[in-house]
């Protein structure tokens, strides 16, 4: 591990391949070559283990039956392809990497930090196919989801023992559905996080002061989010934060006066924290006192290099780490002063020489932990009574996560159009989470890395905007590097951009409740692959560049430089109705005009929100 980013290579010296099966009764089958027995199968209801039967044999490849051009999507959260057909997909968390485009001019410039088509902070090993089965890998070891034979689905495992878990449905609708289900529904996001924009701020004390243009701008306001609340560490890579999770008086006095004010006019404040502590801080000592770290070989603490700073990580596996995590600083450090929530950041680090407090193999837990992380958050929220009312939000994750992160963030896109590290990413990231029980998805408005020379545009900014707004959250970022960045009140242009598209975020507050409380009861995510409810369309099966919002909104945002239209494919068998000019559109493909302040909607002028959307426009003009 470097930052976050992974060398992986195995060396396997022997290979066997089933060529016959016997069957021992009606739940075993035993898989034989020339040579002998060499695993077991075992079934049950919607369920099959394998097992190895070779001593010294400790990988599994299991083949699962496919259909020529049956689609196959899943992998957890993936950034360049929602469709997988073709392809690889290593499951393991790691950070995703800047320069993923290949030969792309970031990939030579950021050496170790260079991410590829199927790094993602949030993987999962289960698929799903249009002939709407689905299947989940029910292990935390390295895995890989290889769809390369168009007649075969194969996980590779690294374990002599998995469990494969079998869905199948009538429709994706259905099978979202069950996966939903399995792994555990978020609960509903709370009226404050759906009414109005949360704006990103990391200016010390000088935000609050900052925080009041975007109101007299007109900006409908639900929060102010300032992850420097805890003070600022400067490095090469940008303005970093201090990873000490207490509030930093120097930076923000009396924090606590200021959040009740805030809250009495309806604004939420909102912090950050994630699971190290740096080793100059004061609650490194604490935790050194409590034996809550991981440990290295030599039963050490295990120090990391975050880039230019050390930190130690809390060992999850230890249940006296989780409860002192949750109740000192979740709690008492940020709930007990009125904090609405946070960014629940990292959780990928967890390095292959960890040595854990339960005695649990750190190549197995490594994709554990972001689950991990994930239920140490939720604790903390539960044991303030505040669960469906304060927000956390995570860009890791791995199975079960689901069951306790009640949103997820797209993690830290380029400021660029860039097609595998750019702002379409944040499309095929929400909507390939939500196929595996992740409801809720937003991004940072705007972007957030900045390297070598490459800042925002204005062009970026308010296409960025367009987009957030038809998201369940809208949250803007400063970024890494703020003070070398366009930001939403540099200029009058972009501080009235943002204040209308947070308008129509707000107006749209009935029909996401609505989305809500369909997510809670059936498991739909709020922004859906357009093959969800038109099932029966091939051409829909890749489209990753527009998503439907709900059943009732189709949004097709721009996410190309320079683009003043685009082509727009709508399902169905009735027409959709343009957003902007009221214009009804036959289903089929369509280049559609899409300016600024303009891009792509439409909604079903049957919906019962048909009213609502219909007066969205005016929202823009006041």
């Amino acid at each position: 591990m470097h930052l976050g980013n992974f060398s992986i290579a195995d060396s396997p010296s022997d290979s066997r391949a089933a060529a016959g099966f016997d069957v021992v009764d009606d739940r075993r089958v035993v898989l034989h070559d020339a040579h002998g027995a060499i695993a077991e199968l075992e079934f049950g209801a919607g369920r099959l283990a394998v097992r190895t039967l070779v001593a010294g044999h400790d990988r599994l490849a299991v083949s699962f039956h496919a259909e020529p051009g049956e689609a196959v999507w899943g992998g957890g959260e993936q950034f360049s392809y929602l469709a997988l057909n073709g392809r690889r997909f290593p499951m393991w968390t790691s950070e995703p990497g800047v320069g993923r485009e290949p030969n792309a001019p970031q990939a030579a410039l950021t050496g170790h930090a260079t991410g590829d088509y199927w790094t993602t902070n949030f993987p999962q090993p289960t698929f799903l196919t249009s002939r709407w089965l689905a299947c989940h890998c029910a292990a935390s070891a390295y895995s890989v989801l290889d769809f390369t034979d168009p007649l075969s689905h194969r996980v590779e495992v690294w374990s002599d023992t998995v469990t494969f878990e079998l869905y199948a449905d009538q429709s994706p609708a259905g099978l979202v559905g069950q996966l939903s289900a399995r792994f555990g529904r978020q609960p509903p996001l709370p009226d404050w996080a759906i009414g109005g924009a949360v704006v990103g701020l990391k200016d010390g004390a000088s935000s609050f002061a900052r925080l009041e243009r975007f109101i007299a701008a007109g900006a409908a306001i639900a929060g102010i989010w300032c992850e420097d609340w805890a003070g600022i560490r400067e490095t090469s890579f940008g303005r970093r934060l201090f990873w000490d999770w207490r509030r930093s008086e120097q930076r923000y006095p009396d924090l606590p006066g200021k959040i009740a004010e805030l809250k009495a006019r309806g604004i939420r404040f909102l912090a950050y924290a994630n699971p190290y502590l740096a080793i100059d801080g004061l609650l490194y000592e604490e935790g050194l006192d409590g034996d809550h770290y991981v440990k290295d070989a030599r039963g050490s603490v295990l120090l990391t290099d975050f880039g230019e700073f050390t930190c130690a990580t809390l060992d999850f596996t230890r249940e006296a780490t989780c409860a002192w995590f949750a109740e000192r600083v979740l709690g008492k450090e940020m709930l007990d002063i009125g904090v609405a929530g946070w960014m629940a950041d990292f959780g990928e680090y967890l390095p292959p020489e960890a040595r854990l407090a339960d005695g649990s193999d750190p190549l197995a837990a490594h994709n554990r932990y972001p689950a991990l992380w994930a239920q140490v958050n939720a604790r903390a929220v539960a044991s303030r009574g505040q669960t469906g009312e304060a927000v956390f939000f995570m860009r890791s994750g791995f199975t079960g996560a689901q069951a306790h992160c009640p949103l997820l963030w797209a993690g830290d896109q380029s400021v660029d159009f860039s097609r595998h590290d750019g702002i379409g990413t944040v499309i095929t990231a929400a909507l390939s989470a939500g196929l595996v029980g992740n409801a809720y998805s937003h991004s940072d408005c705007g972007g957030y890395t900045s390297l070598h020379g490459k800042v925002r545009s204005a062009q970026l900014m308010r296409r960025w905007c367009e987009m957030a707004a038809f998201a369940p959250f809208m949250r803007s970022h400063e970024g890494n590097r703020p003070d070398e960045n366009l930001q939403y009140d540099s200029s009058a242009e972009l501080l009235d951009c943002f204040a209308r598209w947070s308008r129509v975020h707000a107006r749209l507050a009935p029909y996401v409740r609505h989305l809500c409380t369909e997510a809670a009861a059936l498991g739909l995510p709020v922004q859906r692959p357009l093959f969800l409810h038109y099932p029966d369309e091939p051409a829909l099966w890749t489209v990753q560049d527009a998503f439907l919002y709900g059943a009732d909104m189709l949004v097709a945002p721009v996410i190309e430089e320079n683009v003043t239209e685009r082509d727009v494919l709508l399902p169905g068998g009735t027409p959709w109705r343009h957003l902007w000019t009221g214009a009804d559109y036959p289903p089929g493909r369509h280049t559609v005009t899409a300016p600024l302040d303009a891009p792509p909607v439409f909604y079903r002028p049957d919906s019962t929100f048909a009213a609502l959307f219909a007066a969205l426009p005016e929202a823009l003009t006041r």
